[in-house]
């Protein structure tokens, strides 16, 4: 009777062992479908929302190279060109860097349409149609348009450090630190440009001084 009931407990723990196996295979197949759906893995959604944000950044900082080099040609003021260049190689400088972060997160670089650049950038287009070719009026509307992109632009890279920091990707948030860093710096400079030079320039200008509007110049011709 002993060996009776010990070969039948044997048989269970058999039993119960290839369960077991065969729920970890099951789980195991289950996890290497997900993976190979061609979907990204996350390991939280707060991931997610991060790399959502940097694929913005990505597309925001590449969109944002030609239209600085469209905001330099129709600026006046030397000091305000001279801005515009800075500011498109550090732009290309900041894609690279988000391009690292990707890499420390072990993902592809990718851009996604960022909406609020497309309608910041849409917005400087419309301010160098609406204003004087060589006036002072029109580099103050430059400045302005430039600003409302570095506020923007602050306002993402500040969360976006945050975020870094949160999941514990230090080498990511400094990375991501150093843009910040010189987005303050370039909206700093703007602001000085504006203040000391270009805001009191415009305010003498009378309604009929300078060349005619883009906008003008089309609807005559």
């Amino acid at each position: 009777m002993a060996t009776t009931k010990t070969a039948s407990k044997k048989t269970a723990v058999k039993k119960s062992t290839a369960g077991k196996t065969a729920g970890t295979s099951s789980q195991k197949s289950r996890s290497n479908s997900t993976s190979s759906s061609g979907q990204e893995q996350y390991s939280s959604l707060l991931e997610k929302l991060f790399t959502d944000m940097l694929k913005d950044m990505y597309w925001a900082e590449q969109h944002l190279v030609e239209a600085l080099t469209e905001m330099q040609d129709a600026a006046t003021t030397p000091e305000l060109q001279d801005a515009f260049e800075d500011h498109i190689f550090a732009t290309q400088k900041h894609a690279k860097r988000l391009e690292k972060v990707f890499s420390l997160l072990g993902k592809e670089a990718e851009a996604k349409t960022c909406e609020a650049m497309e309608g910041l950038t849409k917005e400087a287009k419309t301010v160098i149609q609406e204003t004087k070719e060589g006036t002072m009026t029109r580099d103050a509307g430059l400045i302005i348009s430039a600003q409302k992109v570095e506020h923007y632009e602050i306002a993402c890279y500040g969360s976006l450090v945050q975020l870094a920091r949160t999941m514990g990707h230090e080498e990511a948030a400094r990375i991501l630190e150093k843009t910040l860093w010189e987005e303050e710096d370039t909206d700093l400079l703007l602001t000085d440009i504006a203040e000391s030079e270009v805001n009191p320039l415009a305010d003498d200008e009378d309604a009929e001084e300078g060349g005619e509007s883009e906008e003008e110049e089309e609807e005559e011709m």
